[in-house]
Parts: structure tokens; C-alpha cells; sequence
């Protein structure tokens, strides 16, 4: 979600690409955000489905992954690119180039819940999700 804590001026979010990245490395493929206007005071929620399948990584990121996740604990960094406008009253700027990078916490459980996957006797955790700190965004 974000939040424009600005009385006077607005945001068109006009191009959005969220992904996750680990180890600086994309992880998922990238997923657009619609456009949207958030007003003044305004608070605009997204809830994009990110997924890595068909993503090629390096070698060293896949078995570092497997590690993390075998420790329950995986720290990864949602990233947010695209293009972005202001409006004061009746004027509009031009596009500028908007990046955030919030870092996001996941906690494997395989206790105390999880489902097994398909008769391959495959096992899908509990994830729970932590937002260790605030976002870095650069406009």
C-alpha cells in the first residue's frame, strides 16, 4: 500500500512493475499494477501475486534459497519500478521515475499447518509475512 500524506498534491501512478528480488537477483517474474490516481490524504492498496516459476537465476541463488528456507527464514525485497505524475490543482507534471524497494521477511512453518501437494508426497509450508523496515523510494 502506499499513502500520500500531502494535502495539496496528488499522484498518477501511470506504470507500475512489482517483483522480488533476493540476493539482488529477480526472482519472480515481474507483475504491472493498473494505473491509478491516489489523492490528497488518500491511501491506495495493491495486492499483486508474484511468482518465480520459468525465472532463471544463478546457480549460487538457488542453493542459497534452498538454504534460507530450510533455516524457516527467507529475507527478500519487493521492488517497485515505473513512471509516476504530480498534480497541483489543474496542473500536471511530466513523468518521473519511481523505484522502492521494501524489505519483506518470510517465516517457513512446517508446524502447526501446511497442506501436502499432489500424490508426489510434495509439502506446502506456512508462510507467514514480516515487513522488517520501512521502504527506500527514490523519485
Amino acid at each position: 500500500s502506499t499513502r500520500n500524506p500531502n494535502d495539496r498534491v496528488g499522484v498518477y501512478y501511470d506504470r507500475l512493475d512489482v517483483y522480488a528480488a533476493y540476493h539482488n537477483q529477480q526472482v519472480t517474474l515481474a507483475t504491472a499494477i493498473p494505473p491509478v490516481y491516489q489523492g490528497h490524504g488518500d491511501v491506495v492498496v495493491w495486492s499483486p501475486f508474484l511468482y518465480g516459476a520459468g525465472v532463471p537465476v544463478a546457480p549460487y541463488v538457488t542453493l542459497s534459497l534452498e538454504q534460507d528456507r530450510a533455516a524457516g527464514l527467507l529475507l527478500l525485497h519487493v521492488r517497485v519500478q515505473g513512471r509516476l505524475r504530480w498534480k497541483v490543482g489543474s496542473w500536471i507534471s511530466g513523468q518521473y521515475h519511481i523505484s522502492a524497494t521494501c524489505p519483506a521477511l518470510l517465516a517457513f512453518n512446517r508446524r502447526g499447518g501446511g497442506a501436502d501437494v499432489g500424490s508426489g508426497g510434495g509439502f506446502s509450508p506456512v508462510i507467514r509475512f514480516q515487513q522488517v523496515s520501512t521502504c527506500s523510494v527514490d523519485v
